[in-house]
Parts: structure tokens; C-alpha cells; sequence
């Protein structure tokens, strides 16, 4: 699932192809927004809260979306369309002069005011990418969750923005931690420290996009997510896997090191808010 970083460059993207182009012609391919017409309007800025999209036109107009597990954006030039192949999954497509986007799989497409952002997003924890970013409300927020497992905690957007399963698994290596020891035992103030300087290096980075050990070099990228059977960096441990709970957001695939992750097992693992996006 693209994680906040991974939603912020998408928006610098955006911004490289779109903003300042006018819209020339529009096409919603779903129905609640299948009348809707962008055309004339123009691309003004491409703002995230988390894990959410957020794609301001003049005339005060917002389009909301979500990627999710399977979203995505690709471009082309004048006088050339993606591959027939991908007919199935265009969500939308925006014209603009000598630009075409194309959104694939686009989830939650919303189009309000733009004065009326706050409704789709208000529920949103703090997000250390954006601007009004307050580490605070979010070590405020952690603390309130008390014997929710760490990894669920985390991934609860209502309670810091941003974070996803890759992020959640390494964070908790590096916390010295087991994934399911209650957020209310751990040094919050430290945790929401250490994840906000990852999630801004990565989406800031030109070549260490959620790059946790500080290598680049494939398979090398990550203390313990993917690696199940091999053994720890550095206590050679057999690292495991909890398999995810499906249709389950706060139980999702887990990797940790026995041995440098001292807690809780899977057992203590939570059930499924399903408010946490």
C-alpha cells in the first residue's frame, strides 16, 4: 500500500506535469462522477494529508482520492494514450496542453469545495509532511490508544498520518520492541520523533525512497520487513512473519527479531477498527 511518502512525491509529480495547465477535457469512469466536468479549470496544487490526495482547481474545486493498495498516476504526451490494456482500470483522465493524466485504480474520488476539504480529511491524525504538523497532538494521540499493539497504533490514521506497514515493522525493530507490546509502554515522544524524520527523509530522498538501514543496494534496504527466514542485522536470529488477518487493516503481514524485539506475540493482536484510513 503507498504510504505517506509515497503519496507526497506522487504529488510532486503531479505538480511537474499539471500545475498551471488548464484543463481542456475530462472523463470520470465512475459513476457518481461520471456528469462531472473539469474542463476549463485550472491545476492549481496537489496537496496530502497522509495517505489522501488532495487536487485543488481554480473555481475553488477539490478532488479527493485514495490509492490504496493498487492506485496510480501515468502521463503521456500529444497524441498518445496508455496501452488498451489498461482500459479497465482508468478511473480518470485529464487533458490538459501537451499532458495527458491518467488515473489508475483511483479509490474514494470525491469532488467538493475546496473551503470544504476539512470534511473528508478532519479525521486525520497529525502528519509530519504537512505544514501544520504537530508532534504533540500526535505523542497526545499514541498515548490515548494505551494497550493498543504497537504496529495497530501505528497504522491508525486517526492517530498519526502517514505511516504504513513497512514503516510500522521497521519502527518497531528499531524501538527495540516486539510488534504487539502496548503503545503505552514505549517512549512515544521518541517513536513519533524517529518516524517523522524517516517519513520526511524518504519523501524528500531522490534514492533512498523507504530506505531504513541506510543502504540503497537491493535487499539490503530493510532491518526486518520481507525478510522472514533470513537472519537479523544484527543478532543473526531468525527473523518471522505474522501472517496478515484478511479484511483486517490493523493486523496486517508482520515481521520481527525474536530476539531484539522482546514482547507480546500475535496473540495480543487487536481487532479491526474499521475508521483507521
Amino acid at each position: 500500500m503507498p504510504e505517506g511518502d509515497s503519496v507526497y512525491k506522487l504529488a510532486r509529480t503531479l505538480d511537474r506535469e499539471l500545475r498551471g495547465r488548464t484543463v481542456e477535457r475530462s472523463d470520470f469512469r465512475v459513476p457518481r462522477l461520471a456528469t462531472r466536468d473539469l474542463a476549463g479549470r485550472e491545476v492549481l496544487a496537489h496537496v496530502t494529508h497522509g495517505k489522501h490526495l488532495l487536487q485543488r482547481f481554480s473555481g475553488g474545486l477539490t478532488l479527493h482520492s485514495h490509492l490504496r493498495m493498487d492506485g496510480a498516476w501515468r502521463f503521456t504526451g500529444p497524441g498518445r494514450r496508455l496501452p488498451r490494456g489498461f482500459d479497465d482500470d482508468v478511473r480518470l483522465v485529464l487533458q490538459t496542453p501537451g499532458r495527458t493524466a491518467w488515473g489508475l485504480r483511483l479509490h474514494d474520488l470525491d469532488l467538493v469545495a475546496t473551503d470544504a476539504e476539512h470534511t473528508l480529511v478532519s479525521h486525520l491524525g497529525p502528519d509530519p509532511l504537512r505544514d501544520d504538523w504537530d508532534p504533540a497532538e500526535a505523542e497526545h494521540r499514541l498515548r490515548g490508544a494505551g494497550t493498543t499493539p504497537f504496529v495497530s497504533a501505528l497504522l491508525d490514521q486517526r492517530l498519526m498520518a502517514g505511516l504504513g506497514n513497512v514503516w510500522v515493522n521497521e519502527l518497531a525493530f528499531l524501538t527495540g520492541v516486539s510488534p504487539w507490546t502496548p503503545i503505552g509502554e514505549v517512549d512515544v515522544t521518541r517513536v513519533v520523533a524517529r518516524a517523522a524524520t524517516m517519513l520526511r527523509f524518504s519523501a524528500l530522498s531522490r534514492d533512498a525512497h523507504q530506505v531504513t538501514t541506510g543502504s540503497t543496494r537491493p535487499g539490503e534496504e530493510h532491518w526486518v520487513n520481507g525478510r522472514a527466514g533470513r537472519p537479523c542485522r544484527r543478532c543473526g536470529t531468525t527473523i518471522r512473519r505474522a501472517d496478515e488477518v484478511r479484511g483486517d487493516g490493523a493486523n496486517r503481514f508482520t515481521w520481527w527479531c525474536p530476539h531484539c524485539q522482546p514482547g507480546p506475540g500475535p496473540e495480543a493482536r487487536t481487532v479491526w477498527d474499521p475508521n483507521r484510513s
